[in-house]
């Protein structure tokens, strides 16, 4: 048993001032976390239980399924980073430095590198394959504007998994292996995860999905079909595309718009709705402006844009810099463009008869129709989807929902493994290329989105699989109280549950509070008055009643209540 008199942490009756989400603000309330700087805190010894009681639900899925653990450095030296053009291609968010014999390095924030070049060097024949591997492991990431407690942190715990497969078709396989395997993790610890289509993003590969907790703290946005049909990050979600227009394209003029440099004032100048103007947006890609043209009703989505062209980072582009292109800022069209790269929109190719700039203060052009009168480097679909757009699979009206990445797959393929030539003997005696798939869960946002789901006004509600003790055993009083309430807390031990006693010298409802707050599933107390009535009042954190039940029955009740919260978990149960 553990007693809170001796417990290293304190709980504080405020909340912490920077806290804008409830699981910042309970962790840090209930002791089971500090912060030490930005984005980085110490895990206190509730925190770091109910952090390896998550690990260990989320170990014996991986071990289900054949996965082996194992365990790889958080240093890296840059070369292997280098090959596979991350060391370069990341942004600051990879910490790079140097050791003393001046050798470039680099603080983990994933490990695809290293777990291929193991795989490289272990994996000689298909008869190896496939094989998979995981860790959990500290990584370091230098994120720019750290948020929520644990929810956007800069050093964070994650387990990540990596396949090697000898085929597209066996990876497939595995991938579907492994998908399973979370979902039943993330339902054992109280959650009931959204499987969507994701951004493979710098990681490169092909196929993406994350799974997400439904919650308002969250900070993506997920479009999701009330069917079931289709669940996408907003970053690759797409609808059905609009129906052409069936207008007949009329000949273009000009139309004067003075002072009129937004679409809704050209629109409301011209009486015309938003959706027949075409939107110009710049960019500014490293080398060169791209000229976005979309539907004046439309918003532009940056990832998508990205992955069009190829470019990691881009910008809004700056006046001056439109103005060095040869483009009137307010007024820019795409009639004409030469010198920069044009962007069209699919709601721009189905359209007829738009109204967009004419590239001269305070003009406008009317009846501009693509591609009639102007010409496109890339045709794509890059606007933002929004709530009540067509379900691109059945039709239906597209919802919008704010959800907690809690974990990640992708197929690599043979992405990293050409960089790197990671190859093994085929059946054939021919060198093929390692078949890759990584898979992340982040073990301390995993914590802080089972609190933002499981909490009441008085504090946290473990579920029953994560919580840092099966038992909060409330002593009041001491001698005869003292006795009684060891004596239990040895008898739940002995039946294999985990107690923590509240011994302190401190009024009923200071304790009481303490164990709203700390959230474990059982509260158990032991009082001048139960211990005259020979009995053990018994609370479940998640309801109101309390039962007063006999000592000699009250560690079976307790048990068989462990055990049926522990049910209530089952992996097994439908998707919700």
């Amino acid at each position: 048993m553990q007693r809170m008199s001796s417990l290293f942490g304190r709980t504080l009756r405020e909340d912490p001032s920077d806290a804008t989400v409830a699981s910042h603000r309970l962790m840090v309330r209930g002791a089971f976390m500090r912060p030490l700087g930005a984005g980085i805190f110490s895990y206190l010894p509730l925190g770091w239980r109910t952090l390896r009681r998550i690990e260990q639900v989320v170990r014996e899925e991986m071990d289900a399924i054949g996965c082996q653990e194992l365990l790889m450095p958080v240093v890296h030296p840059s070369t292997l980073w280098e090959r596979t053009g991350r060391f370069g291609s990341l942004g600051p968010e990879l910490v790079r430095f140097k050791d003393r014999a001046d050798r470039n390095m680099v603080l983990a924030l994933t490990h695809e590198e290293i777990a291929l070049d193991l795989a490289a060097r272990l994996v000689g024949s298909y008869r190896q394959l496939p094989a998979s591997v995981y860790h959990f492991q500290t990584k370091f990431r230098d994120e720019p504007r750290p948020r929520g407690g644990l929810l956007r942190t800069r050093e964070f715990t994650m387990k990540d998994a990596y396949t090697f497969d000898p085929s597209p078709e066996s990876l497939d396989a595995t991938y579907r292996q492994f998908v399973t395997a979370y979902v039943r993790a993330f339902r054992r610890c109280g959650i009931e995860p959204l499987v969507v289509e994701s951004d493979a993003g710098a990681m490169g590969g092909s196929d993406a999905d994350e799974f997400h907790a439904l919650t308002s703290a969250g900070e993506d946005t997920i479009v999701v079909c009330p069917t079931g049909d289709y669940g996408a990050n907003q970053e690759v979600a797409t609808t059905r595309p609009p129906e052409p227009d069936a207008a007949e394209p009329l000949p273009m003029e000009k139309v004067e718009t003075p002072g009129q440099e937004t679409i809704a004032a050209v629109a409301g100048h011209l009486g015309i709705s938003t959706q027949r103007t075409l939107k110009a947006v710049f960019y500014w890609t490293g080398d060169q402006i791209a000229f976005v043209a979309i539907r004046g009703d439309l918003d532009v989505n940056e990832a998508k844009l990205r992955r069009a062209l190829g470019a990691p980072d881009i910008r809004l582009a700056a006046d001056q810099e439109l103005t060095a292109a040869g483009l009137v800022p307010g007024y820019a069209s795409p009639v004409g463009l030469d010198q920069v790269i044009v962007v069209v929109d699919r709601s721009v190719e189905r359209a007829a008869n738009l109204v967009a700039g004419a590239n001269m203060p305070g003009v406008h052009l009317l009846n501009v129709n693509f591609p009639r009168d102007f010409t496109a480097d890339l045709v794509v679909d890059i606007a933002d989807v929004a709530a009540g757009d067509p379900c691109p699979k059945c039709g239906a009206a597209l919802e919008l929902r704010t959800g907690i990445e809690i974990g990640n797959t992708f197929k690599f393929g043979a992405y990293y493994s050409d960089k790197l030539d990671a190859n093994f003997l085929s059946e054939g005696g021919s060198p093929q290329p390692i078949v890759m798939g990584s898979y992340g869960i982040g073990i301390t946002r995993l914590a802080a989105a089972i609190v933002e789901l499981h909490h009441d006004d008085h504090g946290i509600i473990w579920p029953a699989s994560v919580a840092p003790y099966d038992v909060h055993l409330v002593q009041l009083g001491q001698a005869e109280v003292q006795e009684a309430a060891e004596s239990l807390a040895d008898d739940l031990e002995a039946a294999g549950l985990t107690v923590l006693v509240d011994d302190r010298d401190e009024s009923a409802g200071v304790k009481f509070n303490d164990a709203d707050l700390l959230g474990i599933p059982i509260r158990c107390t032991v009082s001048r008055r139960t211990v005259r009535a020979d009995a053990v009042e018994i609370k479940l954190r998640h309801e109101t009643e309390r039962d007063q039940v006999a000592s000699s029955g009250a560690v079976a009740r307790v048990v068989a209540e462990h055990g049926a919260l522990l049910a209530a978990l089952s992996p097994n149960a439908p998707a919700g």
